[in-house]
């Protein structure tokens, strides 16, 4: 299969997952008495958008090329696509980037290294491509997992995420944030298509996690700005975190991710206590005797 064909065939897999996913009444279309269609019928998706039936099932069938901005805008607009899965869907009908051989390392520049340091009291890292995690402070490391302890290629939020099972016990929500890192997994392969160390990877979650093809073939896409989380962590307990994400201006595909907490919550009374923790049991650091807080 060329690129070509196999961006077209990405694109049609995209338009059948969203038109089997979108009810008809969340578009405002009435549902007929006895319907055996759970999802949208190809004719109602071109009516919504004002294209022919032929003209859809022939983008649905991969026999079409370079749909204009308008006709993927009113589709979108039909089947009810957020921001990220409208940008996917632009991705995806776009040409297919070109080769450029082997994968560019990405690199953090060293000013931000001293920014990650200087957020002490607050959990902080990098994510670049493939949701590689590409730098961490001490606070991320003691919450979430040692990155800098792990093999290079291993280094991968979404890795960790599915296959670790430290990482399943870690969030209560393991399941909808799993789904949802599928997702953004999802949206950087509609970037950058035939991307080798993602296919590696994905092949890589297929035998490892149960849940993940399911994912996967759903073709959902999601986009991490913001958001809240649940963390039950071994040392400290309990801690709900907020996040946004940042991106770094100059670098391409470079987030940087900054946890807090509610100020004077119990969570950022155990985060506090993390970060003590994490002084005091760092490599070559005094251990206290006893359990945090003891």
């Amino acid at each position: 299969m060329t690129p070509r064909a196999g961006h077209r065939s990405d694109l049609g897999d995209f338009f059948r997952s969203r038109r089997a996913a979108t009810s008809p009444d969340a578009v405002g279309l009435p549902v007929a008495p006895g319907r055996r269609v759970a999802g949208l019928r190809r004719e109602e998706v071109a009516q919504l958008a004002g294209v022919s039936v032929d003209y859809y099932t022939r983008l649905e069938q991969g026999r079409h090329d370079s749909p204009s901005n308008a006709v993927l805008d009113a589709l979108a607009r039909a089947l009810g696509l957020d921001a990220a899965a409208r940008a996917h869907l632009h991705d995806l009908a776009g040409p297919p980037p070109a080769r450029t051989g082997r994968p560019v390392v990405q690199r953090v520049r060293p000013a931000v290294h001293q920014l990650l340091d200087s957020l002490g009291d607050h959990p902080a890292f990098v994510v670049g491509r493939r949701t590689d995690v590409l730098a961490s402070n001490a606070l991320a490391r003691a919450l979430l997992t040692d990155w800098d302890a792990l093999p290079a290629r291993r280094r991968n939020y979404v890795r960790w995420l599915l296959l670790d099972p430290a990482a399943r016990a870690l969030f209560p929500d393991w399941e909808v944030l799993a789904a949802e890192a599928v997702g953004t997994l999802r949206l950087d392969a509609g970037r950058h298509p035939d991307d080798p160390l993602l296919n590696s990877l994905v092949g890589e979650l297929t035998i490892g996690c149960p849940e993940f093809s399911r994912w996967w073939s759903d073709r959902r896409v999601h986009e991490r700005t913001h958001g809240t989380k649940r963390v039950r962590h071994p040392v400290v307990g309990d801690v709900t975190i907020h996040f946004e994400a940042l991106a770094l201006t100059g670098e391409d595909d470079q987030t940087l991710f900054v946890y807090s907490t509610e100020p004077g919550s119990a969570s950022a009374d155990n985060l506090r206590l993390l970060s003590s923790w994490a002084v005091d049991t760092a490599p070559g650091a005094r251990r206290r005797s006893g359990s945090p807080g003891s």
